[in-house]
């Protein structure tokens, strides 16, 4: 038990040595969540971009051309969404080891559908203005009107998908490292953090308890900024407003 193994006086809460406490084995719960922090957002950044691209260029794809191109795509994107990602991403690790690159790829896969939902319903709009028609007219490459003329009218859609989608991934990662599928050991990962203080709730309540309140925090405060960009850079939203 954690008072037999004599850690509890070593880790006692509220010390000024320890502000938030120590965990199981007496390392400082304040710099761990804080390192913790580091790790999750340069994963989830890098599995963000590596999804924003897959996903952008799709929705692109999809919206310009339509029909069965659009089809395809739009089929394969449902197809995805129902897929059980837990399921799979344990799976994955069991097959491939915990690492890193793993994961990043795992992050990335989930993250790519919502930004063709979204891309290709700009796009379909996009297409058929007066600027882009010239372009086709000036005899621009499919490739140059995607990319300098319709990709630009996307750009607030993709930045409010991001930042939603950040929380999103961040809360993703945080429940794949409870379940030790994340963040591989030894570094700080905030859901093996919860997981470590589990078998001690009864002593030790506050190392489960602050890296859970990390990850709410940050997710709340990124949903409520993906909120508000929502309603700054939608056009229809403002004049509602």
């Amino acid at each position: 038990a954690f008072k037999e193994a004599g850690y509890l006086a070593k880790v006692k809460w509220s010390s000024w040595e320890h502000i938030l406490g120590g965990d199981n084995i007496g390392r400082d719960l304040l710099s761990r969540i804080i390192h913790g922090a580091r790790v999750s957002l340069v994963v989830v950044t890098v599995a963000l971009i590596f999804g924003l691209l897959i996903g952008v260029s799709m929705g692109l794809v999809a919206g310009y051309f339509g029909g069965l191109i659009d089809e395809v795509i739009m089929r394969v994107t449902d197809i995805w969404l129902g897929l059980p990602f837990i399921l799979v991403a344990i799976v994955a690790v069991i097959a491939f080891g915990q690492t890193f690159t793993i994961l990043i790829i795992l992050l990335g896969i989930l993250s790519w559908t919502p930004f063709v939902r979204n891309v290709r319903g700009e796009v379909l709009s996009l297409k058929t203005r007066d600027y882009v028609s010239l372009a086709k007219v000036a005899g621009c490459s499919t490739f140059r009107i995607l990319v300098w003329h319709i990709l630009p009218g996307t750009i607030n859609t993709i930045i409010v998908i991001a930042t939603l989608r950040v929380g999103q991934l961040i809360l993703t990662e945080a429940i794949l490292s409870f379940l030790g599928a994340g963040i591989p050991p030894p570094t700080p990962a905030w859901g093996a953090m919860v997981n470590d203080g589990r078998p001690y709730i009864n002593d030790a309540w506050w190392i489960s308890f602050f890296p859970g309140v990390a990850i709410f925090l940050v997710v709340m405060s990124l949903n409520f900024l993906g909120d508000w960009l929502r309603d700054r850079l939608d056009p229809r939203l403002r004049q509602l407003n």
